[in-house]
């Protein structure tokens, strides 16, 4: 396999939307026909679709008491809080858990209610509720367990919670697992049985959902668990779910609360990642400020984190937020050096043609990192990667997907190889032994090879219109920002370009950046590419004709400019 192939992708255009119904929006809300379509591809088939897609609003979010064991949880929750019971509030360790914690934890302070916030170690605690955690429930002498974002699977630790004499109420949205476990509530959207029309809320958006419905039955402030909404939009794109739907809402709406949020500590990470003063998107939180909280649980303990969104004071969160920038900085290089390895593993022992179902190992990486990593590996060689940090004779695995392969599926089907393993569709992770390695690995081919054709599996670069340089201007890309939030389930929009050349060379910025200037003789747009100088220089010079590119519309505001400028995402040579 060769470095840096990350331009040279095939373009997988979207299929353009019937003529009519584009024309229909385009004029219903006096927009430019492109843009129009893609409002459509988005689902917006009429005028009005569209208005609610752009405008989302609080009336588009459901009724909490529409999730499956809600009135359970809230029935015990009141009766903790008005007996004075200590509740151990169980978290997960990434964005999306410390975010959960937060918005529970002071939702039920403020209600009068005594939360012991808890969050497990990685390394030293793993994932879930575990015996860690019913530990620190005894030691506060909680008769309720709350956990968050975590919970479904943990069958083991939830009866020995029981056999203490403690309640358990699990509020998360992963897969349930075979065996549901001993919980009095498990609320949950994704169980078979849930009536809950939108599943794809994240933990955070669930434990947001039982904080309204909580506070409504402690006659709590309607307002105040909306000043909690800006954590859920952080965790809802930290987390990966689909920004579509009920999701899109509460991004929608919490970005409007995060910009004169409440919270020090939300409002130090924003000053620590430089966004103070910034309009503020989905591509913020999910590439900088989530990636902070995130490497507090990866390279170090996840508590800090949570004390940051819990701090009510600024000095403290300052002081915490500092900590998380030089924690993310230290997970930065620990990912660079990662990815090294794990590309120096691929060109020795990679056979596109053999392999759809990949799994790297290696002793002493750190498993704090190693699914970053392999989301990157991804992105080069397309096909589902597991990477494995080995401690001795003992490996965690992080794994990530690609298309239509269903990781948790063909994980399940090698369960007989592993000791634990837990997640969904897109991402998940495992427990082996050595002795048992090239075995998964050998099951997790078979499995992958069985969902997939390998010729399915290249590198691709979704397209969502080919159009002409005099289409990508200034107007087009405001009403882009409408389009906001972007992300998974609602992607940012790609513009193909075809025949287009470079207006003279392109000029290096630092090592690995370049900028330059797509024309198609009439028409120019200044473009910038990152990460790929030495690949954009090297097409550049063996290209003898004209070129394709795949660009972002944005506007650059660095330093005072004001510009309309395009970003590469694919470049070849046409």
């Amino acid at each position: 396999m060769r470095r840096g192939e990350t331009l040279a992708r095939r373009w997988q255009v979207e299929p353009a939307p019937d003529d009519a119904v584009a024309n229909r929006v385009a004029q219903g809300l006096g927009v430019p026909l492109p843009f129009a379509r893609l409002l459509v591809q988005r689902g917006c088939s009429t005028p009005e679709a569209a208005r609610r897609f752009l405008r989302p609003s609080r009336e588009e979010l459901h009724d909490p008491m529409l999730l499956p064991d809600m009135d359970t949880a809230v029935e015990r929750l009141v009766q903790a809080v008005r007996g004075s019971e200590p509740v151990l509030v169980h978290g997960d360790y990434d964005a999306d858990g410390q975010c959960s914690t937060a918005i529970m934890t002071r939702l039920l302070a403020h209600a009068g209610g005594r939360p012991v916030p808890f969050l497990p170690h990685r390394i030293r605690d793993g994932y879930d509720l575990s015996e860690a955690g019913v530990k620190a429930a005894a030691a506060a002498g909680a008769r309720v367990i709350l956990t968050l974002d975590c919970g479904t699977t943990a069958v083991a630790p939830i009866a020995e919670a029981r056999n203490l004499g403690m309640d358990v109420i699990v509020v998360d949205h992963h897969l349930p697992g075979p065996e549901r476990p001993d919980a009095i509530a498990m609320v949950n959207p994704r169980r078979p049985e849930s009536r809950y029309p939108f599943a794809d809320l994240c933990g955070a958006g669930v434990a947001w959902k039982l904080a309204v419905a909580l506070g409504r039955a402690l006659g709590v402030a309607e307002g105040v668990p909306w000043h909690l909404v800006d954590l859920v939009a952080l965790a809802t794109v930290a987390d990966l779910v689909p920004l579509a739907g009920e999701n899109r809402a509460l991004v929608r709406l919490g970005l409007k609360v995060m910009r004169s949020t409440r919270w020090p500590g939300l409002a130090a990470l924003i000053r620590e990642a430089r966004l103070d003063g910034k309009t503020l998107r989905a591509g913020h939180m999910g590439f900088l400020l989530g990636p902070r909280l995130n490497a507090a649980g990866r390279v170090g303990d996840a508590n800090d984190g949570l004390r940051l969104l819990l701090t009510d004071d600024a000095e403290e969160a300052a002081k915490l937020a500092a900590q998380l920038e030089r924690q993310n900085a230290e997970r930065q290089a620990l990912d660079q050096r990662t990815l090294e390895e794990a590309l120096a593993l691929l060109e020795s022992d990679y056979d596109p043609s053999r392999d759809v179902g990949v799994v790297l190992a290696r002793e002493g990486w750190h498993p704090g990192v190693i699914g970053i990593v392999a989301s990157r590996v991804v992105e080069r060689i397309s096909r589902p990667t597991f990477l494995v940090a080995f401690d001795g004779d003992v490996g965690k695995g992080s794994g990530r997907s690609v298309g239509r392969c269903d990781l948790h599926a063909a994980r399940a089907s090698c369960a007989s190889h592993l000791d634990k393993w837990g997640g969904h569709r897109m991402a998940a992770g495992l427990t082996v032994r050595r002795d048992r390695l090239d075995a998964f690995r050998s099951a997790f081919n078979d499995a992958c090879a069985a969902q997939v054709d390998p010729a399915d599996l290249v590198p691709t670069q979704r397209v969502d219109a080919v159009l002409g340089l005099a289409d990508l201007s200034a107007e087009m890309e405001r009403l882009i920002r409408a389009l906001e939030p972007t992300g998974l389930g609602n992607p940012g929009p790609v513009f193909g370009l075809e025949g287009v050349r470079l207006a003279g060379p392109p000029k290096p910025m630092g090592e690995k950046h370049v900028r330059f200037t797509l024309t198609d003789g009439t028409r120019s747009l200044r473009t910038v590419a990152w990460n790929v100088r030495d690949e954009v220089e090297e097409l550049v010079r063996s290209a003898k004709g004209p070129l394709r590119a795949a660009v972002r519309l944005e506007r650059d505001t660095y330093m005072g400019r004001d510009m309309l400028e395009g970003r590469l995402v694919a470049l070849t040579a046409a």
